[in-house]
């Protein structure tokens, strides 16, 4: 199996089955001499792992990273640095019923007809679960990202199923279990996802990650380009179906004067298309959207075939998201940042002594709407009083 292995300079390969013994990953292109010890990896495992609320699936799992390598006296030595994180709650059993049909939605029709061979455990290497090795590296990326540019990455649930959440503060996604950055709504999607759990079907979600204090310059022109590097990063994410940056699919019902982002020497007047311009970052926030497709696996009898190409019903009684995206804020974070530290590099190894004697322009003109300018319009969630 190909495939395995993002980015360019700072790259990351994974591997392992969500059933298998262990699961990580191999680090490759880290800077050396940056301190590091599973103390910085752990808490973004932590935000990720499953069994912290009632509206996630219940495996238990302590996803307790281990440091094989690359790591000398606390610091990185610029080796490839290996992560391992254990599996210790399989419970391979609730698939032997349906190893012999296909889970409508899922890859196991895929996997088989590209190999000839699956692991129907868990759904093997197609799982979910092979996204905590890739949240281990993003840490990584994240802790060098903001020690060496002062780079945030920082992430939020956007819309849960038909709730769209709109955003109040970042100091309210840690504070509830949805990452959610509006505290008022958190009752009425914690009511929502009870019921859909009684019900045994699942839901989609809708996550938006925000990279502040990126400088402009990062991405390469055509086939380089920050923002595609970024959608293909994120549509690695399992049960992705859909990227936008910044205004996105909105873009196509705005016209010319109010999607292009307008600038003056205090700064850009808006960030309609999330920080990044010809495929080059502009300084100001990235911002990119992810969409999640309801769970695959549910407990309600869905038709599908078996092996033999019969008609067949098929249940699933795993344990099992009934959102995937509840959980998802952190993974698409991770991957965000390392696409941006790998960027980073590539940068710095082609343009690191280019010079433009043009001023930068500040991300945003705080002061815009004061001078009579237009100020700054934030990507911001609709109402849902509204929508």
């Amino acid at each position: 199996m190909s495939g395995n292995t993002l980015g360019t300079l700072f790259t990351v390969t994974t591997f392992g089955e969500s059933h298998g013994p262990a699961i990580g990953c191999v680090v490759d292109g880290c800077p050396p001499g940056m301190a590091l010890s599973e103390g910085d990896i752990q808490p973004e495992l932590d935000r990720r792992k499953p069994g912290t609320s009632r509206h996630v699936t219940q495996r238990r799992e302590a996803d307790r990273v281990e440091i094989l390598s690359g790591v000398y006296e606390g610091r990185t030595t610029g080796t490839p640095i290996a992560l391992l994180i254990r599996n210790e709650d399989q419970r391979s059993k609730d698939y032997a019923k349906i190893a012999a049909s296909f889970r409508p939605g899922h890859a196991d029709y895929t996997y088989l007809q590209k190999y000839g061979i699956r692991d129907p455990r868990g759904g093997g290497r197609s799982s979910a679960r092979l996204t905590a090795p890739a949240v281990a590296a993003g840490a990584i990326a994240k802790k060098w990202l903001r020690e060496r540019y002062g780079v945030e990455v920082r992430g939020h649930l956007a819309q849960l199923g038909p709730h769209e959440i709109a955003f109040e503060s970042w100091e309210h996604v840690h504070a509830n279990p949805f990452f959610a950055a509006n505290a008022t709504q958190v009752p009425a999607l914690e009511a929502y996802m009870d019921r859909l759990r009684k019900s045994g079907d699942s839901c989609g979600a809708l996550l938006r990650v925000v990279a502040s204090g990126a400088p402009p310059g990062w991405g390469e022109p055509l086939y380089g380009r920050l923002d595609a590097d970024l959608a293909q990063a994120l549509m690695g994410i399992n049960a992705v179906k859909g990227v936008e940056i910044g205004a996105g699919f909105a873009s196509v019902g705005q016209l010319g004067t109010e999607h292009s982002d307008e600038m003056s020497p205090e700064g850009f007047l808006s960030n309609h298309a999330g920080g990044i311009l010809g495929g080059i970052s502009t300084g100001q926030d990235i911002v990119a959207s992810v969409a999640i497709k309801p769970t695959s696996s549910i407990r309600l009898e869905r038709r599908t075939v078996d092996v033999a190409g019969n008609p067949a019903a098929i249940e699933t009684h795993g344990r099992h998201d009934p959102c995937v995206g509840i959980r998802a804020t952190p993974i698409a974070e991770a991957f965000v940042a390392l696409v941006l530290a790998d960027h980073a590099l590539r940068h710095r190894a082609q343009n690191a002594d280019a010079e433009c004697a043009t001023p930068r322009i500040p991300a945003t003109a705080a002061a815009a709407g004061a001078r009579g300018v237009r100020a700054p319009q934030p990507l911001e969630d609709p109402d849902p009083e509204e929508a």
